[in-house]
């Protein structure tokens, strides 16, 4: 692994505050406070300790700072959110000199800035979640409002799709994370509407005196004053558990909060499963890498059940993890790369490059030599299914949910939408005793270097 902090002019010094990876051609988008959109070619030099990256042209529409930027599962259209609540699409077309990227369709109805996107993996849909404290359920084709989601009471600041199009999340600075159901088809109708429900709002952690008395009540997320704009959380490739950011957690009733991130696992997804480790500085952005990796075998009594091994990036304002779900430390910490906050993840479509975007001007990209990570294996590969089941989705759906997560987390509670007699007032987590790896892993810290150092990255074996 090589890497570092790419010192070119991005946005013309002004904050990047977004960046995706093409999913074919490994074209990296970025967006900044500068207007607009730049696409880059990523260059290697084995010479060098840093990738390098090659401008190659400018997307401008925007009348203000582009806050988010997905390209579409095809590769064929490329959303972009900004201030002011302008939403772009834009669409791939071959032209004479070349190729190019024009402006599709304009999405109008947030009232303040857009901050986070997420495609539907079909990309008939996109989901978007703004300052005016809704999230919306775009009909790209249409172009059109398929449905709002306003049920939050402060920004929303992060939004994710279930790869297996059952849920929909949102994560707010009103200290809540919303999942949100499918609601199932009516028999019958063919062309019936496909909306979502709201089916759990996870936002407070019960925590149990020490002299028995009756349990303290904690926020499990960061308030508004989060020095940050995006609390980006992501569903894992396969769908099996979502990752959430910006999480704040007691370990007692006593002690500090901790920074951290929650997963919560597809099987229950009323309350986290797993905590990672404290860190010094919030947990702002988390990523997914698109490639999973055949298991290396180090692991016996790893909290992941999965028969394949799920690499994601964790980043804190001024740092970046890499986990997998094979080990317990991050297999990699980058440190010290910025001045300023750390905005977005973005990882190529191979898993050879991921990249970072900050506040302070700048984008960090690291470089993974082969198999590096891992040897890869394909999601419909990595179990053996003997018989094709009727209902493929269904069949998705069940297979995620028995990818099993260990819990090891403190009581919990969360708000639903649904009536109390069937879910009861509180949905608690609870094990009779906690397993000794995970309360150390939870409760040590992970030093960061000094915010104004620039290191080369290394990697933790």
């Amino acid at each position: 692994m090589k890497g570092g902090t790419v010192q070119i002019n991005w946005h013309e010094t002004k904050p990047v505050l977004t960046l995706d990876f093409h999913p074919t051609t490994g074209l990296l988008a970025t967006g900044g406070a500068d207007f607009d959109i730049k696409l880059w070619l990523m260059v290697c030099e084995a010479e060098k300790k840093v990738p390098a990256a090659s401008y190659q042209s400018s997307l401008s529409y925007h009348s203000s700072a582009v806050n988010a930027l997905r390209f579409s599962p095809s590769g064929e259209q490329l959303a972009s959110g900004a201030d002011g609540g302008e939403l772009l699409i834009w669409k791939f077309h071959q032209v004479e000199s070349g190729q190019a990227w024009k402006v599709f369709k304009t999405l109008s109805f947030h009232r303040k800035d857009v901050l986070d996107l997420q495609w539907s993996k079909d990309g008939v849909y996109l989901i978007s979640g703004s300052v005016d404290n809704s999230c919306i359920i775009w009909d790209v084709n249409k172009g059109s409002v398929h449905q709002i989601l306003d049920g939050h009471f402060h920004y929303v600041q992060g939004v994710a799709w279930d790869p297996l199009a059952k849920y929909v999340a949102s994560l707010s600075s009103d200290r809540t994370c919303r999942i949100y159901a499918k609601k199932p088809q009516t028999e019958g109708k063919i062309a019936e509407k496909v909306t979502y429900s709201c089916q759990h709002v996870i936002t407070k952690a019960e925590q149990q005196s020490s002299d028995d008395s009756k349990g303290v009540k904690n926020h499990l997320f960061h308030d508004e004053t989060l020095p940050s704009f995006f609390r980006r959380l992501a569903w894992a490739p396969d769908g099996s558990f979502l990752l959430v950011p910006a999480g704040s957690c007691k370990l007692s009733p006593s002690s500090e909060p901790i920074n951290t991130a929650y997963i919560l696992s597809r099987k229950d997804l009323s309350r986290p499963a797993l905590q990672l480790p404290g860190a010094n500085k919030p947990i702002v952005v988390v990523r997914f890498c698109p490639v999973v990796f055949s298991l290396r075998g180090s692991n016996s009594a790893r909290f992941f059940k999965h028969p394949y091994r799920i690499v994601f990036a964790v980043a804190t304002l001024n740092s970046l993890y890499i986990y997998d779900t094979e080990s317990i430390p991050p297999i990699a910490i980058l440190a010290g790369l910025h001045y300023a906050a750390i905005t977005d993840i973005a990882w190529s479509h191979n898993a050879r490059f991921l990249a970072l975007s900050s506040q302070d001007g700048y984008c960090t990209l690291v470089e993974f030599e082969n198999d590096e990570l891992g040897c890869p294996v394909a999601l419909s590969d990595s179990s053996e299914e003997k018989n094709v089941p009727a209902d493929p989705e269904k069949a998705q759906n069940q297979k995620a949910e028995e990818m099993s997560i260990d819990d090891v987390t403190v009581k919990a509670e969360v708000e639903t939408d649904k009536p109390k007699e069937a879910l009861g007032s509180k949905a608690e987590v609870q094990t009779d005793k906690p397993k000794e790896v995970s309360s150390d892993s939870r409760s040590s810290s992970i030093p960061n270097k000094p915010a104004k150092r620039r290191i080369t990255p290394m990697a933790i074996d």
